[in-house]
């Protein structure tokens, strides 16, 4: 596999070297220079969701790892499932929160670990992440205890849920939490910041797990195909995709484009609508984020909307012909998660965002699955009052309420972010 910059083609990287640095020398995107596309992928679908991963990464990567080196990190890093639950007649959620973390960016962290780990004892390395909620503790909980990697998570002060934050500043040992004075628009450039700094590359051996780093986006699209293998044969699969950095729809593309029979994609946001307006007119104009009820899609600059305008060459008309999209309110959204309640079916608020903009969206004869990217207990403090009722803790999250946290807090300051990696 080749990559090269979203901003230079001429910058070319493996994908190990695309990995371990993150973010390309200019400041853009690694991304497929071609993409291959798999004629028997509908075979591919006949395969359980660990041999079909390890199939699918070895097909992409096999001209830098052996068939062995991705059957064992592809067992290794997926040992949970994606299930398709009915909701009602022509709508699922796909539900990508039974891993360790219970949040989708479980399936990303876990490969990229592994992948990072191939050489980390020879080179320390510090893995560099901004959160607006679950890829901290993704992150946090895949690198805990990696020998030769430091993980550093910056996220938005008082803007992630008390559960979330517990799950990634309770670590301590090589994991250190950095509670940002600011939005997550900030912490993201910061990351960027400290991507641009010499001394910090160089010196710390710095890499990224934010969805800029490619290697989590290979291990995203695996679970698309996982979503058509589980569908109904027959009716056209329309996938809606809580968007924030907007890595997540990316992956999915990828899928599409490798042969995964999937028919449209959703575009659904919450009240950070930059993404929609642009397809909504052709001008593309991020701004500061607003805090919401789905705090993980807060984001004003999606980051990977570049890969996304790349794959379509600039193309506006293409993308508008391609993609589906809309957003919710907060209002909207507990209303759908109450709802989806009446149905028996418990939505966090980023699954909720996503099947009400879906839902709008879908057309007859069509099947329609949307993103369960959360465990709904890890909105508890937002969805309890709109339910009436309580929501109890898994066991993984009560563990968290009596462990301190260690966090430390940080400026919104390039300056002060350098003075403490170093």
């Amino acid at each position: 596999m080749k990559l090269a910059s979203t901003r230079n083609p001429a910058i070319q990287a493996t994908f190990l070297e695309a990995a371990h640095q993150g973010l390309a020398p200019d400041g853009g995107l690694f991304a497929p220079v071609e993409i291959p596309r798999f004629a028997d992928a509908v075979d591919l679908l006949k395969l359980d969701f660990q041999t079909r991963s390890a199939e699918t990464l070895h097909r992409l990567l096999s001209d830098e790892l052996s068939r062995p080196e991705v059957e064992g990190m592809a067992r290794a890093a997926f040992t949970f499932p994606a299930p398709l639950v009915p909701v009602r007649p022509g709508l699922s959620a796909l539900e990508l929160f039974h891993g360790p973390t219970l949040a989708f960016k479980d399936f990303g962290a876990r490969f990229l670990a592994r992948v990072l780990a191939l050489d980390a004892a020879a080179k320390p390395r510090t893995v560099l992440t901004a959160t607006s909620g679950d890829t901290g503790a993704a992150v946090a909980s895949a690198f805990l205890g990696v020998p030769g990697v430091r993980a550093v998570v910056l996220y938005p002060a008082g803007r992630v849920s008390p559960l979330q934050e517990r799950q990634f500043a309770t670590c301590g040992a090589n994991v250190l939490a950095l509670a940002v004075e600011g939005a997550f628009d900030d912490c993201q450039r910061l990351v960027k910041g400290a991507f641009e700094d010499p001394d910090l590359v160089g010196g710390l051996g710095l890499t990224s797990a934010n969805s800029i780093n490619i290697a989590r986006l290979l291990a995203q699209l695996l679970y698309y195909y996982e979503a058509a293998a589980q569908a109904e044969r027959g009716a056209p699969l329309v996938v809606a995709v809580p968007s924030g950095n907007f890595g997540n729809l990316y992956a999915g593309l990828l899928a599409q484009a490798t042969g995964a029979p999937i028919a449209r994609f959703v575009v659904a946001t919450n009240a950070n609508r930059v993404v929609p307006d642009y397809l909504d007119t052709g001008e593309y104009r991020p701004r500061p984020s607003v805090a919401t009820l789905s705090n993980a899609m807060d984001v004003g600059a999606p980051s990977n909307w570049e890969r996304i305008h790349a794959l379509f060459r600039g193309d506006h008309g293409a993308m508008a012909t391609a993609l589906r999209w809309g957003s919710r309110t907060d209002e909207e959204t507990r209303q759908t998660v109450l709802d989806l309640d009446r149905d028996g079916y418990l939505a966090d608020p980023h699954g909720a965002v996503a099947c009400g903009v879906l839902q709008n969206q879908l057309r007859e004869g069509e099947q329609g699955v949307f993103l369960a990217t959360a465990h709904p207990a890890k909105f508890r403090e937002s969805l309890e009052p709109t339910l009436g009722r309580e929501i109890p803790l898994p066991k993984s999250l009560s563990d968290l309420l009596d462990k301190p946290l260690l966090c430390e807090p940080l400026a919104a300051d390039q300056a002060a972010l350098k003075r403490r990696l170093l």
